[in-house]
């Protein structure tokens, strides 16, 4: 059986390229930026355009739906062609719906079509941090990952800024402006990103399929849809749950949403760094309790300080939490980390798709949040269930495969000359 294209690599450059990881960086916070950004003017555009709960819900998810399920698709157009040209075309494409939804977006209609051009921003993520990864040997993989992913600090800065421009210019013409930081980025990638000549040829279909038909791979898609899932499907529907609960302007909403955003952006590196001490499994199941607990708390709908708190205290979980996940997938998928980072977080980001859509129906049904964030907790109860069953019966979960890392790369290979 010929050998995996996946593993026709070049030496990887000693010498790296900062330009690139600069490059990645200011691609993908510009990205994670736009891919909230409805969620972020949320408050202006569903008293804009009167949108009930449910309407709410599903405009803040269709970016997230359509950003997860695109991952897939353009990070294997950057294998074929380039994360450098396909990095551009993303930011090109993205002029596109900000200048509909300036000049077109009067309706429900044009709106979620906006959104769904929109996730093209949230593919970013498995374009431009390849493209960086690839200059570098594994043992700076994390440093180098670690500044480039950095970039969901976007999300911090489109719930600082764009309430309180659209409070003076308007939601519609934030859309417009946004075009201005978006052709700076442009610029900046076009002239610094530069493709490793040590880039991964191609992954054959076959390779996907194999990589598919791991069961880990489906358990690390779960967990991740909570932690990752939870953390930008609550960062986009914040602005709105503290409007509609409890009476706060824009701009104030905006700005409580980027503190608890940025609670959870700046520990994802730190979960990680805990992982690789404690241990992935253990650290993560703590994580989920601790998420489970925090929507229970919420689910009673606090005073605005407590409910603070508790939304706070449930970003550190989700953030720490994306970083045990990510901790393990490499632990596990040695051979075919692109392939599995790549699956787990597309099928993962579609955790965001259900959160405000969940907390939007159960608002428009029941006339409160309280029973969305009841199924929320128990959703993520129900995961740390399934993970200490992982843990009682299969000694991987139980080592987080650091015991056993060679014998499933070994068994990998065999499954792969099989």
């Amino acid at each position: 059986m010929p050998i995996p294209r996946e593993r026709a690599v070049a030496s990887v450059p000693a010498h790296g390229h900062t330009p690139t990881v600069v490059a990645a960086f200011l691609h993908f916070d510009l990205s994670f930026m736009i891919w909230v950004l409805l969620g972020a003017l949320g408050v202006s555009i569903s008293e804009s355009l009167g949108l009930s709960a449910a309407q709410k819900g599903l405009m803040v998810a269709t970016p997230i739906l359509s950003g997860s399920l695109l991952r897939i698709p353009l990070g294997l157009l950057s294998d074929r062609f380039g994360g450098r040209r396909v990095g551009i075309a993303m930011l090109l494409g993205l002029f596109v719906p900000l200048l509909v939804g300036w000049r077109a977006g009067t309706s429900v209609g044009t709106l979620l079509g906006v959104g769904l051009m929109l996730g093209v921003a949230g593919a970013s993520f498995a374009v431009v941090l390849p493209l960086a990864s690839r200059w570098y040997p594994p043992e700076r993989q994390g440093l180098v990952m670690g500044i480039a992913a950095a970039g969901n600090s976007g999300t911090v800065v489109a719930n600082l800024v764009a309430p309180r421009v659209a409070a003076i210019v308007g939601w519609h013409n934030v859309l417009a402006l946004t075009t201005i930081p978006l052709a700076v980025v442009l610029v900046a990638f076009s002239l610094l990103a530069k493709d490793s000549p040590a880039r991964v040829a191609q992954q054959s279909l076959a390779g996907y399929l194999r990589v598919l038909h791991e069961r880990e791979l489906w358990w690390f898609c779960l967990f991740y849809s909570v932690t990752f899932g939870g953390y930008v499907g609550l960062s986009s529907f914040m602005p709105l749950l503290l409007r509609d609960q409890y009476a706060l302007t824009a701009v104030t909403a905006g700005y409580l949403t980027a503190s608890a955003a940025l609670a959870g952006s700046v520990l994802r590196p730190v979960g990680g760094w805990i992982a690789d001490r404690v241990g992935g499994v253990r650290l993560l199941s703590v994580l989920l309790g601790g998420i489970a607990a925090m929507y229970a708390a919420a689910s009673t709908l606090p005073a605005i300080a407590p409910m603070f708190a508790v939304l706070v205290t449930a970003m550190v979980c989700l953030g720490l939490g994306n970083g045990a996940v990510f901790q393990l997938v490499p632990q596990r998928f040695r051979r075919q980390i692109g392939i599995a980072t790549g699956v787990v977080g597309a099928v993962g980001g579609l955790g965001g798709f259900l959160l405000p859509m969940s907390l939007g129906q159960f608002k428009q049904r029941t006339g409160s949040f309280g029973a969305g964030f009841l199924v929320l907790g128990a959703v993520a109860l129900l995961a740390l269930v399934l993970l200490r069953v992982l843990m009682a019966r299969s000694e991987g979960w139980r080592a987080s495969w650091r015991a056993s890392a060679s014998t499933n790369e070994a068994d990998g290979a065999a499954r792969a000359a099989a």
